[in-house]
């Protein structure tokens, strides 16, 4: 057999350079708050005692934000942080110390944080913190929702598909799964409010929970149209600047369809909210079953969301 040099060993290597993912994480690591967020979750974490030590909060901290970034469950973040030396650099894993985090133990903290509703404080958090950075909630929201897939198989332990999910149409098309909420500042960008629902219910019937009260103007699709008065009780002094109908039997409303394009130029920062979420973050099919599970993840996933799309401003700043 050939002999392995030292490089390929990886005790010594002469040539490289840094992967997205190294650049990626060397970024988040800059403009994550995390003295406040392990501090929201440090009241609720195991103490160490006489027995066995539990895994360091700042180690499944970061672990729990892996999976949440590059898509892995529970067994897949186990095997990725045994695979990826960038990754266990970045979590703070030396295998030559510790194991990385098992499965079991990376299911429990997730437990823990559903447990004690942390996802939405996160969030809460995040934006305490990107406003102490300038980055603040104006008086604007643009709400929208999109829908995040489901197993429709029956092939499994139960027999059904997941019963707090439903179906819903979407022109042509069937889908089924959850609809994720949000209500997105207007000016920033930022995520300030997640509601979760079966892919069902209709967009409006959330939206006096997305709007924080403070409000000037409101923009929404089409989907919000006719709701001005439950705009007006959660948001008094609100302008209702939905989308509007714009095609009739007879005529198209021309005023209008001018209007609605208008109007569309700030409610396309809502999409870029959306595409990070699927795209980047791949959150494109629910993990887990159940309506409080899946909306524990689409909170955190905003709060790191509001980050990465601030993360150069963050940079800049000093975060």
């Amino acid at each position: 057999m050939k002999q392995q040099s030292l490089a390929s060993q990886g005790v010594f290597e002469k040539y490289g350079r840094k992967s997205r993912r190294e650049l990626f994480l060397e970024e988040m690591e800059r403009v994550v708050p995390w003295s406040a967020l392990e501090s929201l979750v440090r009241p609720h974490y195991a103490k160490g005692g006489n027995g066995r030590q539990p895994v360091g909060l700042s180690i499944m901290l970061r672990t729990y934000f892996v999976q949440q970034w590059f898509n892995l469950s529970d067994p897949g973040v186990e095997e990725a942080l045994y695979e990826s030396a960038a990754l266990r650099r970045f979590v703070g894993v030396d295998l030559g110390v510790a194991p990385a985090p098992d499965e079991t133990t990376a299911c429990r903290f997730r437990h823990l944080l559903e447990k004690h509703d942390l996802g939405g404080l996160m969030l809460e958090a995040v934006n305490v913190h990107l406003e102490a950075r300038g980055i603040r909630i104006a008086t604007g929201t643009i709400v929208d929702a999109t829908i995040i897939h489901a197993p429709s198989s029956t092939k499994n332990q139960s027999g059904e598909r997941d019963p707090e999910m439903h179906q819903t149409r979407k022109g042509n098309q069937w889908y089924f799964g959850l609809k994720a909420h949000i209500g997105v500042d207007s000016k920033e960008g930022v995520v300030h409010s997640v509601c979760t629902s079966a892919a069902s219910v209709a967009d409006k019937h959330m939206l006096p929970d997305l709007l924080h009260g403070e409000e000037r103007k409101v923009w929404g699709d089409g989907g919000y149209q006719g709701q001005t008065e439950a705009i007006h009780e959660a948001a008094p002094h609100a302008q209702d600047m939905t989308c509007r109908r714009t095609k009739f039997k007879n005529y198209v409303d021309e005023e209008a369809k001018r209007k609605n394009t208008t109007k569309s130029k700030v409610r396309a920062k809502v999409e870029h909210v959306f595409r990070i979420l699927k795209r980047v973050f791949g959150f494109d099919k629910v993990r887990y079953r159940g309506i409080a599970k899946n909306h524990h993840r689409l909170c955190a996933n905003f709060a790191l969301i509001n980050l990465y799309l601030h993360r150069k401003r963050l940079a800049v700043l000093g975060a």
